[in-house]
């Protein structure tokens, strides 16, 4: 049952002055469970109200000292009654481990055998580790005691104001929501400094503490360098007494930005060589958490509907920030590249939404958790960016912080945020809004010649639209440029009469582009000649999301692909450009049996690029390209022999790619993969070997990739592995009856909880289907009861319609 907006309102209306303490006894995790008490303080006007607590063992719970009837707690809820004023609730109870990474999370090392536990929390999971009013208009300051194994150290949103014995005591915080709630234990190794008078850290795994040393430094500079630059735009100061951050096991997000301990999926701190394009990614993941301590922890939506308040702003300052640390364009090639495209995709299926919809149109908190979708980041992100430079950058930060002074510690909705830039600009905000935030779908901008050669720019949609066109000869030599508004009139450009034009070549706006026959054969002929990362980003991102809308056949764009990609400089656009293509296109718009001549031009262009380029970075993008299409598996036992790419050192993530493209052509049986993850002897190893194993081409790996991967208690990280090693697309005859087992069993998996049922959903079989198995989806989904999972399964239709 999940909190609905109806009861949220009725229960913040009554609710006020809530204050947690916390005791926490984390010293036997094996034993599945760990002892909680919560103490509530709370003034209460109506006569009953609910306290939230999910699947608690030997709870006895008592109001005002009095012991409530053990009927009051029916496994998810406490019902309180016979209120009216202050109270106290005092629960102790015995709550569950998890391993799927929705509450208090427990993980086993098997680098050392040292255990973990961590409480992940967000939308209707503060619920799951302790008794709460879990909504976000309920900030309350917390307090928190934990017990814990004396060998350990324990981080919390609080710092630590004593320790003896095993027994971590933490300052109390200022008021914040339940969803930010963190606690992490287990032998961490940590890197500990001071900037700007507050106390930072970096903690990662005790197996994990090489990794760390090696990139303390340039995570400690990039902190401070973010953290820096943010007291630069905004006038609030960081409002929390420390900052540290800590790569944590089994999270399902990439990070989640919990006060005072931010925690990171661990994947960000791999073995082996460590790319740029992870660097980049890292710092904007890093800028993306800090931006949040402003955005949704100093001030937090008041309901899921405003996700975009606090989402949109963070991926918008991650992107912005990071950039600026970084000091290139990475981010925004990235951007547009991959994230812009996601977007559109989502903005294309049955489940798009406004950036900011109505309340009422997210009735309750399982419904808000598909709008933590592409939506709500990256279209918000482009909507931010086009109202910076439809407003300017000046107006924009002075109405940013008239809004977080205004709502300091508290919550605010879109009309909050609205009005304080309406109030510091002389445009009217309101309406931009309105066109901008409350609207779906995306504008297209079109190019048209009229019969004197000139470019006219065309909109098709409703919103305004300020950009600029870049245009070049017909070699694509930079001519010059300038910025159009774009609105309900066609543009054109006479200064542009017979040269290639590009609209919203700086990424300002967010509107398909639909190229004219001149500008799109130059394009498609020698689009490396252009030597802008960000435009060639464009122009990839226009051809990909051709291909989505079937206006460009799979077919043709595998032949642009195999002319373009060799010619390809910036790795990120080739690691894009790759992944879109074997995660989208060869899954969504082959037929099984063009899958195999599919990865024979796309193996063939890494090929020839890789020989051509003496540029590591390039050559390691080219070469994960390379492993997961090749038939070659002479090249790739070299590979494994050398543990490099002829030479070039390489992530252990890559090894592991090799292995199960290996497994997945017969050339690796169980007895090499086991050997594998031995000589690896960590968590990727395992989760490599469970890869590379369900990848193997006969019906007995199949099947035992199958049972492992149902497991009542297969962790969250164990199933997307096997899953992702289960559906290789050149094994349809394999796989296909896996895919009918996955639509009848996966609706009862996904009963196991919200994330969960993401992590299921996100498994969808990554192999083409025909009609038969698409319309046996979509006949299944009448019997599936996880909102969640039911969301997922309609965006993978939508995604092959």
């Amino acid at each position: 049952m999940s909190l609905t907006l109806d009861e949220a309102r009725v229960r913040a209306a009554a609710v006020s002055d809530v204050s947690y303490a916390l005791d926490l006894d984390l010293t036997a995790p094996d034993q599945g469970h760990y002892g909680c008490r919560t103490t509530v303080r709370f003034t209460c006007s109506a006569p009953t109200t609910f306290l939230e607590l999910t699947a608690a063992t030997d709870l006895v719970a008592t109001l005002d000292g009095v012991r409530l009837d053990d009927a009051a707690y029916d496994g998810r809820r406490i019902t309180l009654t016979g209120l009216g004023g202050t109270h106290e609730v005092v629960v102790d109870a015995r709550v569950p481990y998890v391993t799927d990474g929705d509450g208090m999370h427990t993980f086993t090392d098997p680098a050392d055998g040292a255990t973990y536990v961590a409480a992940y929390v967000g939308m209707d999971v503060a619920q799951k580790v302790f008794a709460c009013f879990d909504q976000n208009d309920l900030k309350a300051p917390v307090t928190l005691a934990v017990t814990a194994d004396p060998s350990s150290s324990v981080m919390a949103n609080g710092r630590t104001t004593s320790l003896g014995d095993g027994r971590w005591q933490f300052a109390t915080t200022l008021p914040i929501p339940p969803a930010m709630f963190v606690v992490c234990a287990g032998p961490w190794h940590t890197r500990a400094w001071e900037h700007a008078g507050l106390p930072f850290a970096w903690h990662a795994r005790a197996s994990l503490a090489a990794e760390l040393d090696r990139d303390f430094d340039e995570l400690r500079a990039t902190t401070e360098a973010c953290f820096d630059h943010y007291a630069t735009l905004f006038d609030e100061p960081m409002p929390f007494d420390s900052y540290e951050q800590a790569f944590v096991p089994g999270q399902n997000w990439g990070a989640l930005e919990t006060p005072g301990c931010v925690t990171y999926r661990d994947e960000y701190l791999p073995r082996g060589a460590l790319t740029d394009r992870l660097r980049a990614g890292r710092t904007s993941v890093i800028a993306h958490e800090m931006a949040h301590m402003w955005f949704g922890d100093l001030v937090t939506m008041t309901w899921w509907e405003d996700t975009w308040l606090q989402e949109s702003f963070a991926d918008y300052m991650g992107v912005r920030v990071a950039s600026h640390v970084l000091g290139r364009d990475t981010l925004r090639v990235r951007f547009e590249s991959v994230n812009k495209l996601n977007a559109y995709r989502a903005d294309a299926r049955r489940s798009t939404h406004p950036v900011a919809p109505d309340a009422d149109d997210v009735p309750d908190v399982d419904a808000a958790a598909g709008n933590f979708d592409q939506i709500s980041y990256a279209k918000g992100n482009s909507c931010l960016t086009q109202l910076v430079t439809w407003l300017g950058d000046e107006t924009f930060l002075a109405g940013v912080n008239a809004y977080l002074s205004r709502h300091r510690l508290g919550n605010a909705v879109l009309a909050d945020f609205v009005r304080a830039l309406d109030d510091a600009s002389d445009r009217d905000v309101v309406a931009w809004a309105e066109a901008w935030l409350r609207t779906t779908g995306f504008d297209t901008v079109r190019v048209e010649r009229d019969r004197d050669g000139v470019p006219v720019l065309h909109r098709v949609g409703s919103r305004p639209h300020r950009f600029w066109v870049a245009t070049y000869d017909a070699d694509l030599r930079p001519v010059g440029g300038s910025m159009v508004d774009l609105a309900d009139r066609p543009v054109p450009l006479p200064e542009a009469r017979d040269l290639v034009v590009l609209p919203n070549a700086r990424s300002e706006t967010y509107a398909q582009v639909s190229l004219d026959p001149v500008s799109l054969e130059a394009f498609g002929r020698r689009l490396g000649a252009l030597d802008d990362p960000l435009a060639r980003a464009v122009v990839w991102g226009h051809l990909l999301d051709a291909v989505r809308t079937r206006s460009l056949d799979a077919s043709e764009f595998l032949s642009m692909l195999a002319r373009l990609l060799p010619a390809e400089t910036d790795p990120m656009i080739v690691t894009a450009v790759l992944t879109r293509t074997l995660g989208a296109v060869v899954p969504e718009r082959l037929a099984d049996h063009d899958v195999e001549p599919a990865f024979e031009v796309i193996a063939a262009s890494c090929d020839d690029a890789l020989g051509a380029t003496s540029d590591d970075e390039l050559r390691l993008a080219l070469a994960e390209g390379l492993a997961a299409t090749t038939r070659d598996t002479a090249l790739l036992e070299g590979w494994l022999d050398a543990d490099s790419v002829d030479g070039t050192p390489w992530p252990a993530a890559l090894r592991w790619r090799v292995v199960a493209r290996l497994a997945a052509l017969g050339g690796a049986d169980a007895t090499f993969v086991e050997a594998e993850r031995r000589r690896d002897g960590t968590v990727d190893g395992d989760l490599g070997a469970a890869r590379a194993l369900a990848a193997r081409p006969s019906r007995e790996a199949k099947e035992a990739a199958w049972a492992a991967a149902t497991r009542p208690d297969v962790a969250n990280r164990h199933f997307e592995a096997v899953l992702a090693g289960l559906w290789q697309p050149e094994q349809a005859h394999l796989v296909l009856p896996y895919v009918d087992r996955y639509v009848a069993e996966a609706p009862a998996l996904a009963e196991r909880g919200q994330a969960f049922a993401q992590t299921v959903g996100k498994a969808f079989p990554a192999v083409p289907l025909d009609r038969d198995r698409l319309d046996a989806v979509a006949a299944a989904l009448a019997g599936v009861t996880s909102t969640v999972l039911t969301r997922q399964w309609q965006d993978a239709l939508d995604d092959r319609a």
